[in-house]
């Protein structure tokens, strides 16, 4: 299908088209991209990787396209001025986005599951992943972050992973509108909750979505999913949660890594699917309740799917994490420093949860995604760092990412930090990262925990270094 095609990606560094790229790769077709970041000389090891596989690399400035049978690979918002979408126009190039190329992969594949939810989805991906490539179904998975248990030599920015069998296993987006794209066997739905659109339209999303899969996983402690799902008419379906679902989790020991708990399943599923109620003790290497209710997810989708309850339950306690999900930097002089994705409301809350559940300061950086998200939930966000940080924990905001276009940035990162002061926390807006970075090293005390927070900007995981080089050598 996709086999000697030449597909051009403009922007092959960002989290969803490295991926894409590297499946395409390895299923035989012709792949070449642009990056700014490239251009400006950032992330060079990621570069390096892509042009391991093949993968020619060129400037942003449309010398790459030289041939009116190459596919443009670009988002549907980047502007025709820009030199490789003006090139590939004059040439006549075909053009899709990441998500209608993802789409057109994932809906040819004999089998295929689909996360969605507005948190979690890349965790919960990489855990099915790991389940059914442990079961031995050869999945291909796509992910939006690496997955530590696929890196090796020759993965190392394992974003993706393709492999021989019937199953596509990928997270889907609902902030771009492209989940209504996708045709699952299983849908997962995690949870919807405020981020990139209103809840409303969030509703109608993944009601869709849901609606379209043979299979339905959703999250019984989310009360806007209970609310979603009660409205549908569904054939098959698999609830997750702490108490009243069908695959549950209880007797919970929370870690500073990790977890311990006791897997339940419910009558009524052990009935449909011939399952012993006997109980399952499960533990996990990726500490918070949040990473329990992922698991809870994943392995309700691999039984969907036809991998044994127990089976399931062995798996997930081998699986180690994401880059950038709760990701342990270093230690060092007692002050720990982790690199996290945190960005809406409902994963932050999920990070600073976790942390609290054990003794220590925290300072919590921030660099909001853009300034369009600060206006969409730079309150909800405010309140979530007033209430779940203590009087003596401390926040860091620097200006929102920003990589050129046309933004409107009338409102930004002081507003929320005056947001967090007026509930009575404490939070300082300091514009320069770099300058954030010498007040985080300044402030920290042995027993410290200092959490990185962003997303969108690769970078954040070089500036969690550097704090940590700054505290040693201090």
């Amino acid at each position: 299908m996709h086999k000697n095609k030449s597909y051009f990606f403009c922007g092959i560094g960002g989290s969803g088209m490295l991926p894409l790229a590297n499946i395409l790769v390895e299923r035989g077709a012709i792949v070449a991209g642009s990056d700014r970041a490239l251009d400006q000389g950032r992330l060079g090891a990621k570069f390096e990787w892509l042009q391991s596989l093949g993968i020619e690399l060129f400037a942003q400035d449309g010398s790459g396209l030289v041939s009116g049978d190459q596919i443009l690979v670009a988002s549907a918002a980047i502007e025709d001025s820009v030199p490789d979408v003006a090139k590939a126009n004059a040439l006549g190039c075909a053009r899709m986005t990441r998500a209608e190329l993802l789409a057109e992969l994932f809906n040819a594949s004999p089998r295929s599951v689909a996360v969605g939810g507005t948190s979690g989805k890349s965790t919960v991906t990489g855990m099915i992943g790991w389940i059914l490539a442990n079961a031995g179904l050869d999945p291909t998975i796509m992910n939006g972050a690496v997955m530590k248990n696929f890196v090796a030599d020759g993965a190392l920015f394992a974003s993706a992973r393709v492999g021989q069998g019937d199953v596509f296993v990928s997270e889907v987006d609902e902030s771009d509108g492209s989940i209504a794209l996708f045709m699952p066997e299983v849908a997962v739905l995690n949870n919807v909750s405020l981020d990139h659109k209103s809840l409303e339209e969030l509703r109608a999303l993944f009601g869709d979505f849901a609606q379209k899969a043979k299979h339905v996983v959703w999250n019984a402690d989310d009360t806007e999913t209970v609310t979603l799902i009660s409205s549908l008419k569904l054939d098959q379906s698999i609830s997750f949660g702490m108490s009243k679902a069908d695959v549950m989790a209880s007797d919970i020991a929370d870690l500073p890594l990790g977890s311990h708990f006791t897997l339940h399943i419910s009558e009524s599923l052990a009935k449909v699917h011939g399952l012993s109620l006997a109980d399952c003790p499960v533990s996990l290497q990726v500490p918070g309740r949040h990473n329990i209710a992922n698991a809870l997810a994943a392995i309700a989708a691999a039984l969907a799917i036809g991998v044994p309850l127990a089976e399931a339950a062995r798996s997930i306690e081998g699986f180690k994490g994401l880059a950038r999900r709760f990701d342990i930097v270093g230690e060092v002089k007692g002050i720990t420093v982790i690199d996290d994705f945190g960005h809406n409301p409902e994963k932050v809350a999920a990070t600073l949860d976790t942390l609290k559940a054990f003794p220590g300061r925290i300072i919590a950086f921030f660099q909001p995604h853009g300034y369009g998200p600060i206006r969409m939930m730079g309150k909800e966000l405010a309140e979530v760092f007033a209430t779940r940080l203590g009087a003596n924990d401390r926040l860091i905001l620097c200006d929102p990412v920003y990589f050129g276009g046309t933004v409107d940035k009338s409102m930004g990162s002081a507003s929320m930090a005056d947001a967090v002061v007026a509930a009575g926390g404490r939070a300082e807006h300091i514009p320069s990262r770099e300058d954030c970075g010498l007040r985080i090293a300044e402030l920290a005390q042995p027993g410290d925990r200092i959490v990185i927070m962003g997303a969108r900007d690769d970078t954040l995981s070089a500036f969690a270094t550097g704090i940590l080089s700054a505290i040693r050598a201090a």
